[in-house]
């Protein structure tokens, strides 16, 4: 198997052989004898075109992947320099690992903030966040970096902060006293307020 990743950054190593990819299908454009997949794997921004054509045995299954659908792709490596893309993938076997649900809402489109938002949990499958997500990643690997070659320690202190933020305060209070010497209420609740 191989990365998405890897293949931009050798084709030449790749050109008229085999691979194995898997990944998450970005769009799925099909036509009467052929089709067209936009494959990523979450190993870099790009996606990997798949051709797929009706000589494959699941051809009328393949034109029916969703977005969001987990595949396994077996094909070659053609390179296509004079195309949108400087490679491709011809299909030998495509199979489904995971489908995706008619209702998926990420699609090959603009999402808006407010819409990602309210599905956080979709947020690393945009374009957007998957960018914002990679420069948060190398800014935070060079910082640890800079910091562990001047012998420094890292280490996750833990936080107590008088901030009240919507209504938490109310939960627990932090103290220093002796616990069985503050005053009670008539319920046995510790009476804060004396």
């Amino acid at each position: 198997m191989i990365r998405v990743r890897d293949l931009y950054q050798d084709i030449k190593d790749y050109d008229s052989k085999e691979v194995v990819l898997k990944g998450w299908v970005r769009n799925n454009r099909n036509q009467k004898e052929f089709g067209f997949i936009d494959l990523n794997d979450g190993s870099c921004f790009e996606t990997i075109q798949v051709v797929y054509g009706v000589a494959l045995e699941n051809f009328k299954e393949i034109q029916k992947f969703r977005v969001g659908s987990g595949l396994e792709i077996k094909g070659k490596v053609l390179l296509t320099p004079n195309n949108k893309q400087p490679f491709e993938i011809q299909a030998l076997e495509i199979n489904l690992l995971a489908d995706s649900h008619e209702s998926y809402p990420i699609q090959p489109k603009r999402h808006t903030k407010e819409f990602l938002r309210a599905n956080a949990h979709l947020r690393p499958r945009t374009n957007l966040f998957s960018a914002v997500f990679r420069v948060r990643s190398l800014a935070a690997h060079a910082i640890h970096s800079f910091f562990q070659e001047q012998d420094f320690i890292y280490c996750n202190t833990p936080l107590i902060t008088a901030n009240d933020g919507e209504g938490a305060g109310e939960m627990f209070r932090v103290t220093t006293l002796d616990m069985d010497k503050l005053p009670r209420t008539d319920k046995g609740d510790i009476d804060f307020k004396k």
